[in-house]
């Protein structure tokens, strides 16, 4: 459910600098009067969270999320498809489902690859697969669409290059935060298998890895946070606060924390970050549990997107 950090360093600072969109940035400056380690992790951090968003098959290029119900579902931008696409062939294919497979036809003349080859008849991997997804690529490779499942229902996801989401992007903009807002919180381990029930923007609810909580103190007062688990061994973070709605995005912000060792782990809320819902009405975003919405103002890390 972490959205995949697979790319180098290097790759997304220059997909960035590729990006007309990235030099309009309203990126929010740094004072510069913070010690320079902080300074420069920050400006490390926010400059591979601008490339990650906005590169090619970032979250600003998505550009439809089509829930495939059972049976079969021709796809296409023509009018005669029962899923019609923003972008793409006129006849993309049909989709159909059966239980938990998707199957996948492409469209007579749609030009279509499968994970590198010429698409042909096949049942798709879905996003919680081994492997990660069937991609498929379109308009020679500027587009991908990949089959999502989200409780007991699939959806077609699809993401382009040129969205306007994408090439109009309008930066990002940040609380000032500073050192203070870094913690080293104590890390509560729960028993193995345990799981959260996580409900997500589109209303769906999935039992979810809940490794642990993190409990930490901020000006004197005591917070304590359900963790979910992360893909790198980490802890992923889902929380709301008192700016939640008012100057940060409404539903909720995401902090990434590093694996917790000897009962503690650092959380830097100088690196919350919005989640994809704040930049795209396409996504399906986790929403902060009861028990994580903070009665405290973190004024630090990401504010809400103006551009959406």
């Amino acid at each position: 459910m972490v959205p995949a950090r697979t790319l180098t360093r290097i790759v997304l600072v220059a997909g960035c600098i590729a990006l007309a969109a990235c030099n309009r940035e309203a990126a929010t400056p740094i004072p510069k009067a913070l010690p320079a380690a902080y300074l420069q992790a920050e400006q490390t951090w926010r400059a591979e969270r601008l490339a990650s968003l906005t590169k090619p098959d970032g979250w600003t290029s998505l550009v439809g999320l089509h829930w495939l119900d059972p049976g079969a579902h021709y796809a296409g931008t023509a009018g005669s498809n029962g899923i019609k696409l923003a972008v793409g062939p006129a006849q993309f294919g049909m989709f159909d489902v059966r239980g938990d497979n998707v199957r996948f036809v492409p469209g007579a003349g749609s030009n279509l690859t499968i994970d590198g080859q010429p698409a042909k008849w096949m049942t798709l991997r879905a996003d919680d697969a081994d492997g990660g997804p069937s991609v498929i690529n379109f308009d020679g490779g500027k587009g991908i669409a990949t089959v999502i499942h989200r409780g007991d229902r699939f959806a077609l996801r699809v993401k382009h290059a040129d969205a306007p989401t994408r090439t109009q992007f309008k930066g990002i903009t940040y609380w000032p935060g500073g050192p203070d807002w870094i913690v080293d919180a104590t890390y509560v381990p729960n028993p193995p298998g345990q799981t959260l029930d996580i409900a997500n923007i589109v209303g769906i609810i999935e039992p979810t890895p809940n490794p642990g909580r993190v409990e930490f103190k901020h000006n004197g007062n005591r917070y304590q946070l359900e963790a979910l688990a992360n893909d790198d061994g980490g802890l992923f973070l889902v929380f709301a606060d008192r700016t939640s709605g008012h100057g940060s995005y409404g539903a909720g912000r995401f902090i990434d924390t590093a694996p917790p060792a000897n009962g503690k782990v650092r959380i830097d809320f100088n690196q919350a970050y919005n989640p994809p819902c704040a930049f795209t009405p396409f996504a399906t975003c986790p929403l902060p549990p009861p028990m994580n919405r903070l009665n405290l103002a973190i004024k630090a890390g990401e504010k809400a997107y103006g551009g959406h």
